[in-house]
């Protein structure tokens, strides 16, 4: 039967990350570095607050936008750490997961021809969304020699009058970069002059090893055109609890929330109960997890150069981008012989856009033991083949 399928549809690819994850399930003995999980189990303190709240028998909706309880303690939260200030009742949106957060921020700004300027190697959602919610997505490519960050020039290269959203995505997946606050002043002066919208996807802004994370949403001027994406599965070890926000405007987190109401009614209601708890006092567990996370980004980045592979310094999230050139491997042939050969995942760069070719993610979202087990069979691994 001929179910005439959208064409879009028909034509999104997989996501490059699940297919090794896939694979390596299946696999005796495999170590996978391909998955951006914390691999922490969710703080007990929040942990309990969702089994009492399901014992209390609150499983009933709550309001679309999110208890205001929460959006209060988001809001708390946010002008704390971040120094950012929203009104819980009018320029907020509790989603499922940043992720949703994405979509219904898309589907609420574009019309259909409208282009989404998109720095890359970046995370494998923004490109399809784009294209599900009508836009044209229009890549920029970041430089290794730059250190992965988004310089102003490169975004005028890229403009056009359908120019209409710009996507900030720092700190990085995958690439571990971060801009900081002289380089986002430059890149907010040309969203201003050239009127763009700006969704800052920071769902790794707590995960910040250099220094403390900035905002452009807090910078003059671009309060008004930014949202913020962020939410609870990163800082806190709650992936599964599928629990996110966004900030922003008004004018945008209205229409953005009627959206919201008839695709999902409500994030679930005990992951949102946690949350409050994670939000009100999960701060000493982001600083636990935080150390441990810089311990192994270290161990990652040295063990990768003393085995000949150029790895620039990641100072964000939980990943490492090292180049596999020398090897003179694509980065899909570099992954998948891998894999097969040393029971190791990673991601070959290519699955966060053209031009991750070259690279691969590692996440160091796992246990030191691990991790070391892992380097010593990517080492075997490298020495095979590595150009001299």
């Amino acid at each position: 039967m001929d179910y005439n399928l959208s064409t879009i549809a028909k034509n999104l690819p997989p996501s490059g990350i699940r297919k090794f994850f896939d694979i390596v399930t299946e696999m005796e003995d495999a170590i996978s570095l391909g998955v951006g999980e914390p691999d922490f189990d969710t703080p007990w303190h929040i942990r309990e607050e969702g089994i009492y709240s399901l014992e209390k028998g609150r499983t009933f909706y709550t309001s679309n936008s999110g208890m205001l309880e929460l959006r209060n303690e988001i809001s708390k939260y946010l002008k704390r750490k971040f120094n950012m200030s929203y009104d819980a009742k009018n320029e907020m949106v509790v989603t499922v997961g940043g992720s949703e957060g994405i979509d219904i921020a898309l589907r609420t700004l574009l019309n259909p021809g409208d282009e989404v300027l998109i720095p890359e190697p970046c995370f494998v959602s923004y490109k399809p969304c784009t294209l599900l919610a009508g836009g044209v997505p229009v890549t920029i490519p970041l430089k290794a020699e730059n250190q992965f960050r988004l310089l102003p020039e490169e975004v005028e290269a890229h403009l056009t009058p359908k120019t209409k959203v710009l996507f900030l995505a720092f700190p990085s997946n995958p690439t571990g970069a971060i801009m900081e606050k002289e380089d986002l002043e430059k890149i907010a002066e040309v969203a201003i002059k050239h009127n763009l919208i700006v969704i800052s996807d920071e769902i790794y802004a707590e995960l910040s090893y250099r220094e403390k994370h900035v905002s452009i949403a807090t910078l003059p001027g671009m309060k008004e055109r930014t949202l913020l994406i962020s939410g609870f599965s990163k800082a806190y070890a709650m992936t599964g609890w599928r629990i996110g926000y966004v900030a922003g405007p008004e004018e945008i987190i209205a229409p953005m929330t009627i959206i919201h109401q008839y695709a999902i009614m409500c994030t679930p209601t005990i992951s949102q109960y946690a949350a409050i708890e994670a939000a009100k006092n999960g701060d000493s567990d982001i600083e636990e997890m935080k150390a441990a996370y810089n311990q192994r980004r270290r161990l990652l980045v040295d063990g990768f150069r003393k085995m000949g592979l150029d790895c620039f310094e990641p100072y964000g999230a939980f990943y490492v981008f090292p180049s596999i050139q020398k090897t003179g491997m694509t980065s899909e042939a570099f992954a998948k012989e891998l894999l097969m050969e040393q029971k190791v995942a990673v991601v070959p760069g290519t699955a966060f856009g053209d031009s991750g070719e070259g690279f691969i993610r590692c996440s160091y979202a796992y246990s030191i033991e691990n991790l070391k087990i892992a380097l010593e069979r990517i080492q075997l691994f490298v020495e095979k083949r590595i150009k001299q």
